[in-house]
């Protein structure tokens, strides 16, 4: 598995890289997720509110994008868009550490690819357990 950090117009936030492939590979395994590669892109809320408006067509922030690029029974790869300054936000919202909620937001778009959804109001509360159990499974 392929996981790589980039910056759009931001500074990178420091993530372990080694630490964090490795956990990422626990929690692909744990849902029978076959990962490939996956890019996670840091950036602030107006270039990912630029991402959401034109690709998604929705004009609100969001912390938080996930584009899987392959095709369904493919091995994924994909691009996460991250939201720095939603991150910093949500850490204070929720009364987390910046890095905790990046983490949180990091493994939220790998459950995503793993096929948890989070639209409906059942959904969410799934999503959010989940997040939970794999925080719990980085070391």
């Amino acid at each position: 598995m392929q996981v790589d950090f980039f910056a759009a117009d931001v500074t990178a936030p420091r993530v372990n890289k080694s630490k964090t492939t490795s956990w990422i590979k626990a929690v692909s395994r744990k849902y029978n997720a076959k990962i490939a590669s996956l890019s996670f892109v840091f950036c602030s809320d107006s270039y990912l509110l630029d991402i959401n408006t034109r690709f998604l067509k929705h004009s609100t922030l969001t912390d938080i994008i996930t584009f899987p690029l392959s095709e369904k029974g493919e091995p994924i790869e994909a691009e996460i868009y991250i939201s720095l300054e939603r991150v910093a936000e949500n850490a204070k919202l929720f009364k987390a550490t910046a890095t905790e909620e990046l983490h949180r937001v990091l493994i939220h778009g790998v459950l995503h690819l793993c096929g948890f959804k989070d639209k409906t109001k059942r959904q969410k509360a799934l999503m959010r357990k989940t997040e939970d159990a794999c925080l719990s499974l980085r070391k």
